[in-house]
């Protein structure tokens, strides 16, 4: 693998799995799909992979639903079902992602963990890999297919699972700062952090059980801000773009 923030003249990652939130799918503070935010995703990952990686999604669902808004004390819905109404909403993300890229002349796969024949194939590793193998870009939806299991964490299970040289994590802010950037405007920006600095400081980069797993079998993480242009594809080849999480030995 490349050192970090190296620059080659091919994909710095032969495969990644791109973690895009559901927030993505809106403008910042609203609900719903917006079809130009959505295209804006497609066009950056169908410019990115004709670099030559190979691309694997996992969507989050929040712009639509999120699970936790079921789950007070005067809800009557249960967790459970509260965690797979938001499966749903992932399900939801991805065709809207699917066609936005195919109207670009990607070749697609919408793949889900919860069986749903008329819309999605399931998720099977092997024929995901062979998607990729072959060169299509891939969806996961319906995060793990089980509940209490957030989206970030199935991104790093499926990262494990499908063999991905990093896991990269879309967001609207620039990586990993100190504080929350849009509410403390003098938070630092880190371009390094070791799997212990993300514990030990509490810092906001994924749930506790996706970094765990991520350390556990040394998977890189890159958070970077996928709403500035060409983020994506600079991400995919090695430009310093965002924090890059790491083992201590691998910065």
């Amino acid at each position: 693998m490349a050192e970090a923030g190296q620059t080659t003249d091919g994909p710095r990652y032969r495969r990644v799995i791109l973690k895009i939130s559901g927030e993505g799918f809106c403008n910042v503070g609203e609900r719903g799909i917006l079809m130009d935010s959505v295209l804006h995703i497609a066009r950056q990952t169908f410019r990115a992979a004709q670099h030559g990686t190979q691309i694997a999604i996992v969507l989050g669902g929040g712009n639509i639903l999120r699970g936790a808004q079921f789950t007070s004390g005067n809800s009557s819905v249960h967790e459970a079902t509260a965690h797979y109404m938001g499966m749903l909403a992932t399900v939801m993300n991805g065709l809207a992602l699917q066609d936005a890229m195919e109207s670009l002349g990607c070749d697609t796969r919408l793949m889900t963990a919860i069986k749903m024949d008329g819309v999605a194939e399931p998720y099977i590793r092997r024929r995901a890999r062979r998607h990729l193998e072959k060169g299509r870009i891939i969806i996961l939806v319906a995060g793990t297919g089980s509940p209490f299991v957030t989206t970030d964490t199935a991104a790093a299970q499926r990262a494990l699972e499908l063999d991905a040289d990093a896991l990269l994590k879309a967001t609207r802010v620039d990586g990993v700062f100190s504080d929350d950037p849009e509410k403390n405007p003098h938070a630092l920006l880190y371009s390094d952090l070791t799997y212990e600095d993300v514990q030990r400081q509490n810092l906001r980069v994924m749930d506790q059980e996706a970094i765990a797993k991520c350390q556990e079998y040394d998977m890189p993480i890159l958070v970077f801000n996928f709403r500035k242009d060409g983020n994506i594809e600079r991400a995919i080849r090695g430009d310093r773009v965002g924090t890059f999480v790491h083992g201590a030995k691998s910065g």
